[in-house]
């Protein structure tokens, strides 16, 4: 499988055909840092760039990124093994405490992975404390979901215990969800908001390189 047909094959979320595309890659010999960086992640980035455009829906979007995260599982050994791989930051995320809800969660953490990210998932209803661990364990990145209304404020609740921490300076916060705005991200204090996973991956990539 060459790499068009690799880059399409995400594009068409078929995660079989993925894994067995990486899978004759590597046996070729091409370097698994090569097939991320060059094929997957430039895959992912027109995902994202056709979601802005209406053309890809969240239900496609879902597909193409299980169908990366396929590709990603076949090379996680390689690039393990590749002493000091380039990633492009590391990120921890989870829904709110009080919020169970998980599938935009997912669907971010996917897309970050995708981009590049290592990312750890902290899952749903987490409390300012363990947001607080992961930045101490060397995330850079914190990403805070939540859904409810209700457990809006537990963002401002995590945002001061990273303060509280002597951690604030040290991390990026990313915040988001449906009654998520970008006033609210700026009377927390957080440092981005986005409004579907798609602009995560961009405002993720922004707030590291800034």
């Amino acid at each position: 499988m060459d790499n068009q047909t690799l880059f399409a094959a995400v594009l068409n979320g078929d995660g079989k055909a993925v894994a067995a595309g990486v899978r004759a890659a590597l046996a070729e010999g091409v370097p698994a840092a090569d097939l991320l960086n060059g094929v997957l992640i430039p895959a992912m980035d027109e995902v994202g760039r056709l979601f802005e455009l209406r053309d890809f829906y969240i239900p496609e979007m879902m597909a193409a990124a299980v169908a990366m995260a396929a590709g990603v599982a076949v090379l996680k050994p390689q690039l393990a093994a590749a002493a000091g791989a380039p990633t492009a930051g590391r990120a921890a995320i989870g829904t709110v405490k009080g919020d169970l809800h998980d599938m935009g969660k997912n669907l971010v953490t996917m897309m970050l992975e995708g981009a590049g990210f290592v990312v750890q998932d902290l899952g749903v209803d987490v409390p300012p404390q363990r947001f607080v661990q992961a930045a101490h364990d060397g995330a850079q990145l914190i990403c805070l979901s939540a859904l409810l209304t209700t457990t809006m404020r537990q963002m401002k609740l995590t945002i001061d215990a990273l303060q509280a921490a002597g951690l604030r300076g040290q991390v990026k916060v990313l915040i988001g969800g449906a009654p998520i705005s970008e006033d609210f991200a700026g009377l927390i204090g957080a440092d981005g908001f986005a409004g579907d996973a798609g602009a995560a991956v961009r405002a993720a990539k922004r707030l590291m390189a800034g």
